[in-house]
């Protein structure tokens, strides 16, 4: 029996970045932009607000630019305040890395299923496919989603009733599969 679940976003991730202000380390990202030019050059930042003050920051997209090597709807949805596109920007690893931040998705995720019945089989293969590059680990996802402990679906790869073509320790962000024997 073949299963398909998918790891969705629910919000956006926090920035983890540590505010100069009060010390807090995480921001929160509300879709916001800020363009700037300055005759043909043309500077773009996401803003994020601390979690504890309030404090606004920016994470660098466009510094620099041509005005005329930006593409048209990227600069629409910019001066929209487009979240769809905070949200593919918080993904690029190119912005991550310019601005030194890293994300934290705890609670900004969930698993679906499909919630169907199980039957009784001998044997259920599950793909498991990203909606967004989420880093969590497949041990919580195995876990959450038939239902087990953590420790139960340890004890089960141990014995080689759970197994997989990837390592199951450690986080992933990219589609795999895994099979359950009973």
């Amino acid at each position: 029996m073949l299963e398909n679940w998918v790891v969705t976003p629910t919000c956006l991730p926090l920035v983890l970045r540590r505010c100069h202000a009060c010390a807090s380390g995480r921001y929160r990202v509300n879709g916001k932009f800020r363009v700037n030019a300055n005759h043909k050059l043309l500077d773009a930042w996401l803003l994020v607000l601390c979690t504890g003050c309030g404090e606004t920051a920016k994470l660098t997209v466009l510094e620099r630019m041509n005005v005329r090597s930006v593409r048209p709807e990227l600069l629409d949805r910019m001066h929209d305040n487009d979240l769809g596109l905070a949200a593919e920007l918080l993904q690029d690893p190119v912005v991550r890395r310019r601005n030194r931040v890293a994300l934290d998705w705890d609670n900004a995720w969930r698993l679906d299923t499909g919630g169907s019945e199980r039957p009784d089989c001998e044997a259920i293969d599950v793909s498991v496919r990203f909606a967004a590059r989420i880093p969590v680990r497949p041990v919580r996802l195995i876990a959450e989603g038939f239902g087990l402990s953590r420790a139960e679906v340890e004890r089960l790869i141990d014995e080689g009733n759970l197994v997989s073509a990837v390592r199951l320790s450690g986080k992933l962000s990219g589609d795999f599969t895994f099979t359950l024997k009973r």
